[in-house]
């Protein structure tokens, strides 16, 4: 039976969902650019395989305000803990692809295979953007939340703006100025890729997606040994706009163990 509400994480909470079930556990982690709903269209076409477990990052959808440091991987690792899973399958969009391979990397026992859509990887060299930079510190100094929707919608969502990616970048415009406040950086991760190679691993990139972005995910695969997938018409936000590849990606990896 599925349950969901607040668990705390440390000196903070977050909300999570687990669908319940004796399936081989999968935790699915959302981009910086939106919140854990971005798993809707897939929730259901999993939990007949899988006990499922989704969580929005603090200050993203349903979870509160951040307000002291907190790190991805470790609340990712107290999630887990909350729930009694010691071995996980990990699919992680953007942000939550860099979740994974952290985790991955700290905790190599419990992570049984992983599903990267576009991720975004601690100690990837990201060009300098001056001109996006500050545009972003005078939206958030405004507190324009409006501005910062249509900031991300522009820089993410390049496959359109309809009403599922404005309400997933407006979940997350409200959480990128605590974030900036209260995040810890978790370590890097991109030149450790290698340590990973055992792992059954799938990438997933849209050939929509900002150049930057793309180059992470193509030379992450390398990285892992692994074949990327690529998804033409897809933008940033693939959970939203290819589910059909991503469940087929899902299906194949947690397949191999």
């Amino acid at each position: 039976m599925t349950s969901s509400g607040l668990i705390e994480c440390g000196d903070g909470a977050v909300w999570a969902e687990d669908s319940g079930g004796d399936g081989p556990p999968l935790v699915l982690l959302h981009p910086g650019v939106g919140d854990s709903q971005i798993w809707d269209g897939l929730w259901h076409r999993l939990t007949a395989r899988h006990r499922l477990v989704r969580y929005d990052v603090r200050g993203y959808g349903r979870s509160p305000e951040p307000t002291g440091s907190y790190s991805h991987v470790a609340d990712l690792h107290a999630v887990l803990d909350r729930f009694g899973l010691d071995r996980v399958h990990l699919a992680g969009c953007s942000m939550g692809g860099g979740t994974a391979l952290g985790f991955a990397l700290r905790h190599p026992g419990r992570v049984a295979s992983l599903v990267l859509a576009c991720p975004g990887v601690p100690g990837y060299p990201w060009p300098d953007e001056p001109e996006s930079d500050a545009e972003y510190e005078r939206l958030v100094a405004a507190g324009d939340l409006a501005g910062l929707t249509a900031f991300g919608l522009r820089e993410w969502a390049a496959s359109g703006s309809d009403a599922a990616a404005v309400e997933q970048l407006r979940s997350a415009a409200r959480a990128w100025p605590g974030e900036d406040v209260h995040q810890r950086a978790d370590p890097p991760v991109f030149d450790r890729l290698g340590e990973l190679s055992g792992v059954p691993a799938a990438v997933l990139i849209g050939d929509l997606d900002r150049r930057p972005a793309v180059d992470c995910a193509e030379r992450t695969a390398a990285g892992l040994g692994c074949k990327p997938v690529r998804l033409p018409g897809v933008d940033h936000l693939l959970p939203l706009r290819a589910p059909d590849a991503v469940l087929r990606a899902i299906e194949q990896v947690t397949a191999a163990r």
